[in-house]
C-alpha cells in the first residue's frame, strides 16, 4: 500500500455514479474507500476496481457511526484528502404524498449524511493545507424538481447550500468545497424509478436528446479534485445537456 497516493472517500460507492467516480480516481492515483450501506456488494465492487479500493459498510445517517468510521480510516488508512458526497436517495412524492418519516429519511442521507463527513474530516485537510470537497447535488434545486419530489428537491438545495457555507470557511486553508448540479444521469433513479412515459417526456426536454452517463459526471469530480481547480471554491456546475440554463 502506496501511503504517497492521496486518500479519498466516496460515498454511495456501491451505486453507478459512486462506483464510476471511484474508478476514476484510482486510474488518477488516488485509494478510494467506498463507502455505502451494501457491504457484500462493496466487497465484490471493491475486488473488481483493485488493491487501491477499500469498501467500507457505513450509515452516513448516523453521526456516531461516521464518527467511527471516520477514526477508523485515519488509523488504519491515512487523512482523507478529498471527500465526494455522492450518497442520495429518490423520492418522487410531492409534498402531500411525503409522510412525516420520509422527510427525514431523505434529509438524513442526502444532506446530514453529506454535513457529519465534512465535519469529521475537514479537520485533517485544514491541517495539510490541502482539501477536496465535492457535493452531487441536483437540477432539482434549481427547477424545483421536474420528477423529483419535495423531499429529494429540498435535500439537494440544502446541500447546495451546505456546499456554500464550507467553501467560504475552509477557503484560507487550502480546501476547496464545490458541488454538481446533474441531471438525469443513467442510474437506476432513472432507469427504474420513472415510468417510461416520464423517460420519454424528459429526453424530448433535453436539448441534447438523452441521459447523462455516470462517467461524464465522474470527469467533473476527476477536475474539481485537481491542483488545477484550486482557484474554484464555492461553485455549482451543472451537468444537464441544456435542459436548465443559469
Amino acid at each position: 500500500m502506496c501511503k504517497n497516493k492521496k486518500l479519498a472517500l466516496v460515498t454511495g460507492a456501491a451505486g453507478v455514479l459512486g462506483l464510476e467516480t471511484t474508478k476514476r480516481l484510482t486510474s488518477e492515483g488516488y485509494r478510494v474507500v467506498m463507502a455505502d450501506l451494501d457491504g457484500s456488494l462493496l466487497k465484490k465492487l471493491a475486488a473488481e476496481v483493485g488493491s487501491d479500493a477499500f469498501p467500507m459498510k457505513l450509515d452516513i445517517s448516523d453521526p456516531e457511526k461516521v464518527r467511527m468510521a471516520c477514526n477508523m480510516i485515519s488509523r488504519d488508512l491515512d487523512k482523507v484528502s478529498v471527500l465526494v458526497n455522492n450518497a442520495g436517495i429518490l423520492s418522487t412524492n410531492k409534498t402531500v404524498e411525503t409522510s412525516p418519516e420520509e422527510w427525514r429519511r431523505i434529509l438524513a442521507v442526502n444532506l446530514d449524511g453529506a454535513f457529519y463527513l465534512s465535519r469529521e474530516l475537514l479537520p485533517g485537510m485544514k491541517l495539510q493545507r490541502w482539501g477536496r470537497i465535492v457535493n452531487i447535488c441536483s437540477v432539482a434545486m434549481k427547477t424545483g424538481g421536474l420528477t423529483a419530489g419535495t423531499a429529494y428537491t429540498t435535500s439537494k438545495g440544502g446541500l447546495a447550500s451546505l456546499t456554500f457555507s464550507l467553501a467560504r470557511e475552509c477557503a484560507l486553508y487550502g480546501v476547496t468545497v464545490n458541488g454538481i448540479a446533474p441531471a438525469y444521469i443513467r442510474t437506476p433513479m432513472v432507469t427504474e424509478q420513472l415510468t417510461e412515459e416520464q423517460r420519454q417526456k424528459v429526453i424530448s426536454e433535453i436539448p441534447v436528446g438523452r441521459f447523462c452517463e455516470a462517467e461524464e459526471v465522474a470527469h467533473v469530480v476527476s477536475f474539481l479534485v485537481s491542483d488545477l481547480s484550486g482557484f474554484i471554491t464555492g461553485e455549482i456546475i451543472d451537468i444537464n445537456g441544456g435542459l436548465y440554463m443559469d
